[in-house]
């Protein structure tokens, strides 16, 4: 049937209006996310079945195929969540703290290492919102105001979501598009070049989230030497391989840490302590508070979670064995009444249980809670009761979450298979110039990510569309995909489901829109500087640069 989705003004506010009402009731009214995403959801089914002829049969369709997307990340929540849990119950945070000041006592520096350059190591190994489940934990212990704690991660993750994790999203990309050798090179490299603009801005942001420009200023010296590594060695690596491009940059970032902390600007405590980020400044403590457990039983479950990934994820022989077991379920073809078809999919979605990074969580989970009983440290705290178990902790911290996540991914589905999603996308590249056009591309790969929390579902979805737009306006199609690449990264920054993986170790579910009020100008500023760079790519590609 052949697709007759009309592209106007009306079909594209009606496209809009889910969005819209997200972003109301999660920004302005300031409601929960849970609550938000229900509400999204049921007026993406509306706008769907009103709207766009979308029958009850794919409706129920759609919304089954985000119920089982979100299983992809709802096992990332409840094994991150556990890791938690049994960590905390350990004292296993009060040790990390006390090991921090020991090696350093300059709470921007720390902040920088944990919200930027840690998460982004995290990153490079396993994605899917582990990062930033796992590290907010570790700024409440520096001290960090849970609010911008969630909001550090998901700013300082985001560009390595397109070649992290082993380049998934990359690999997945290649998967829907029709590209020669030479431009699947070409891509991948510009592609590399645009996420050194991302990666800049998210050490810069966070640095102002501590103390504005005065931050910025500090900080500088060590944020322009990470991002000059990571970017550099990324983009290098990609003429390569890019699949190890972002593990191997990250990689040499990390260990970099070592001689800055050495630098007595990073190693001594700030000149100052105007900081709207900290809650408390818990490295200027002078107690000589101590703990029964020592900072390398502290770091175990991030040490574990470390090894259990780069065992399984880069030897490629164990990778493709491991992935042989998949579980996942049959879904129909389903079309609307503009023709809007979406294949059978037998399986669809194939969850690869024994390398998904839920699994290395759970994994994680289960050795540092066998090796914390073993060594005596996972007693109760003194103020607990009978109902302060980890089950219990673990069960009001994810329902919430979980909840949220679902709603969000449904509606991501509902927007897809009824059309909503490729009216937006068609409907700017008909307003758009072609000269202008690679300026906004990456706003499309945002507002994929922002819809499906996904790098990779982003550019499942727009960048076929991204591909069929350069050819009919005769723009290089490498750089119009590097932008649709390096936009889906940066959006992974304000997307909502997660934001929930970190309000839930944070302790602040129901505070999702303000953590969206201090990433979203992150996102906003990536986004146009990124757009600008595809613009001078498509300048210089095609010789129009002068």
């Amino acid at each position: 049937m052949e697709n007759t989705l009309p592209i106007t003004v009306v079909s594209i506010l009606l496209a809009l209006l889910p969005i819209v009402t997200l972003l109301v009731f999660l920004l302005g009214l300031e409601w929960s996310a849970p609550e938000a995403g229900a509400i999204g959801l049921f007026v993406a089914a509306g706008v769907g079945i009103f709207g766009f002829q979308m029958p009850l049969e794919s409706v129920a369709i759609a919304g089954t195929k985000g119920a089982w997307d979100a299983i992809f990340i709802l096992y990332v929540v409840w094994s991150a969540l556990l890791l938690y849990h049994i960590a905390d119950r350990a004292g296993a945070f009060d040790a990390l703290r006390l090991g921090i000041m020991r090696f350093s006592r300059n709470e921007l520096f720390l902040v920088l290492v944990f919200g930027w350059v840690f998460v982004s190591f995290l990153q490079g190994i396993t994605g899917f919102g582990t990062p930033v489940a796992m590290v907010v934990p570790l700024l409440i212990v520096l001290g960090v105001r849970p609010i911008f704690a969630v909001a550090a991660p998901l700013v300082g993750h985001a560009w390595g979501n397109m070649f992290g994790t082993l380049a998934v999203a990359w690999l997945a990309t290649l998967q829907v598009v029709s590209l020669d050798a030479d431009t699947v090179t070409t891509a991948a490299f510009q592609t590399a070049l645009l996420l050194i603009l991302p990666n800049l801005f998210a050490g810069l942001t966070v640095a102002f989230m501590h103390s504005g420009m005065r931050g910025v200023r500090y900080a500088l010296p060590m944020i322009l030497m990470i991002s000059l590594t990571h970017g550099t060695i990324q983009a290098a690596l990609t003429l390569w391989n890019p699949v190890l491009a972002n593990f191997i940059a990250v990689t040499i970032g990390f260990v970099l840490l070592y001689p800055i902390s050495r630098w007595s600007r990073y190693r001594d405590p700030l000149p100052y302590d105007d900081s709207r980020m900290m809650q408390t400044h818990n490295l200027e403590e002078s107690d000589e508070q101590e703990t029964k457990m020592g900072l390398l039983y502290a770091l175990l479950p991030y040490i574990i979670l470390m090894i259990v990934a780069i065992v399984v994820l880069v030897p490629e022989p164990i990778t493709m064995l491991l992935r042989q077991w998949q579980v996942g379920l049959p879904f129909p073809e389903v079309t609307t009444g503009y023709g809007v078809t979406r294949p059978a999919g037998d399986p669809y979605a194939p969850f690869s249980i024994l390398t998904h990074p839920g699994t290395f969580l759970l994994i994680s989970a289960l050795l540092t809670g066998w090796v914390y009983q073993s060594r005596g440290y996972n007693t109760a705290r003194p103020d607990s009761n009978e109902n302060d178990t980890i089950i219990n902790n673990l069960l009001r911290d994810a329902i919430p979450s979980s909840l949220a996540i679902i709603a969000f991914l449904v509606l991501s589905k509902l927007m897809d298979h009824s059309g909503q999603t490729e009216v937006l996308a068609r409907g700017i590249a008909q307003v758009v110039p072609p000269d202008l056009y690679a300026s906004l591309a990456p706003t499309l790969g945002v507002l994929g990510a922002f819809m499906t929390s996904s790098n990779t579902a982003s550019n499942v979805l727009f960048a076929p569309v991204q591909e069929t737009i350069a050819i009919l306006g005769g723009l290089p199609v490498a750089t119009i995909i590097a932008a649709q690449n390096a936009g889906a990264a940066i959006g992974n920054a304000i997307a909502p489901a997660n934001i929930v993986l970190g309000t839930g170790p944070a302790g602040i579910l129901g505070d999702e829109g303000k953590v969206l009020r201090i990433a979203l100008p992150y996102a906003l500023i990536a986004t146009f500087v990124t757009g600008i760079g595809a613009w001078l790519l498509v300048m210089i590609t095609t010789g129009n640069g002068g």
